[in-house]
């Protein structure tokens, strides 16, 4: 048996996959740049071979929300631009204005840490002013922003920092004509203009996350974000497929069948006995769990290609493993059971699992956890 068969399970990262969906996603800016979201460990995909991909597609930008995910890029020896943006007070300011990352800036306090890390360093941060546009996360408020931007104008002259981005955040990209839409980017063209007239000479200036990139193209302006799409996942079932936008998802979750057996009717499986066996059949265990990032929510009700049948997890999701009823199939030990694909040869998708979880796709990937290696397909040898 060969070592891709003898592992317990393992997520397939397709980085052709992934190129082709930078491409698309590019032609569908066409005069943008793109910056290639890798946070969360590129949504749980392996931040630097995604990384390393994107940019062998065209992206020109790298994107993370902590600064230890965009030092962790620095250290795999990427290099080109890297942005972050979340930020707590006492970050690793001055190693992040070192490793020449770009910076979120969203409030006086922040500033005021990253120039006197930049002071520190001896060398200029490089720092983008977040708006809070009407998200109501992170960002500077309209009535705070004037205050903010004299105070980054005042630093850039003085030599501390470069303002080298302005940007914002949409609240419901995904929902197409919810009027916060088009109230939002009102809201940033003014913020724009004002920083603009105060003298803020910006780089890029963005808006656009993956369901603004492919619905909202008056939100592309110099820069768009594009993170879930990337990966192969509608940002939104109710804007269409992945298919239907050109993208093909770029995970394959895998699990190999443990133990087959045989048992009579009326036996319950696993915690609880919420399900029972109506006659006699055939289980398959399946050993992965919640400690996997498989949703115990989805117990009952989530779907597995095994022995070319789709059937429905039995009973409860445990930390390290589940049960399907064969229905009396014979099956394998060692058999392939695949949680989801890309959905061309039969198999479930993430959002069939985020469907059976009540969940997004986006959480159904991410949440896949580190027991689960990782194996990238495809790779160039400097993503291997």
């Amino acid at each position: 048996m060969n070592e891709t068969a003898s592992l317990r399970a393992r997520a397939e990262i397709d980085l052709d996959a992934l190129r082709a969906n930078v491409r698309v996603l590019r032609a569908r800016a066409a005069g943008a740049q793109l910056m290639a979201v890798v946070k969360s460990d590129a949504y749980g995909h392996g931040a630097v071979p995604c990384a390393r991909a994107a940019l062998e597609a065209g992206a020109t930008w790298l994107g993370t929300a902590t600064p230890q995910e965009a030092l962790a890029l620095r250290a795999a020896g990427l290099g080109g631009r890297v942005m972050c943006w979340l930020w707590t007070p006492g970050g690793p300011w001055r190693e992040a204005i070192e490793a020449d990352i770009d910076v979120s800036v969203s409030g006086m306090w922040a500033l005021r840490e990253v120039v006197a890390a930049a002071a520190e360093a001896g060398v200029p941060a490089r720092i983008q002013l977040k708006a809070d546009t009407g998200l109501g996360r992170n960002g500077c408020q309209p009535a705070d922003w004037p205050e903010l931007v004299a105070a980054a104008r005042a630093a850039e002259a003085g030599g501390t920092v470069r303002i080298t981005g302005l940007w914002s955040h949409f609240a419901c990209a995904d929902e197409p004509g919810h009027p916060s839409i088009a109230a939002q980017l009102a809201v940033f063209r003014d913020m724009v203009e004002h920083a603009e007239k105060a003298g803020v000479e910006p780089e890029v200036r963005h808006m656009a996350n993956s369901p603004a990139t492919l619905t909202i193209p008056e939100a592309h302006f110099d820069l768009v974000r594009t993170g879930i799409a990337m990966y192969g996942i509608s940002p939104s079932p109710e804007l269409g497929t992945p298919a239907d936008f050109g993208l093909r998802p770029v995970m394959r979750l895998v699990a190999s069948v443990a133990l087959v057996k045989q048992v009579p009717a009326g036996h319950g499986i696993s915690y609880g006995h919420h399900y029972t066996t109506s006659a006699e059949t055939t289980l398959g265990l399946v050993p992965v769990g919640y400690a996997d990032g498989i949703p115990r929510h989805a117990s009952g009700r989530a779907p597995v290609l095994v022995g070319g049948v789709v059937r429905r997890i039995a009973g409860r999701v445990a930390m390290d493993q589940f049960v399907v009823d064969l229905g009396g199939d014979r099956i394998e030990v060692g058999s392939e059971a695949v949680l989801f694909g890309p959905g061309d040869r039969g198999e479930p998708t993430a959002e069939d699992w985020a469907q059976a979880a009540d969940t997004i796709a986006y959480e159904i990937v991410t949440r896949i956890g580190a027991r689960v290696p990782r194996l990238h397909l495809h790779a160039t040898p400097a993503e291997s």
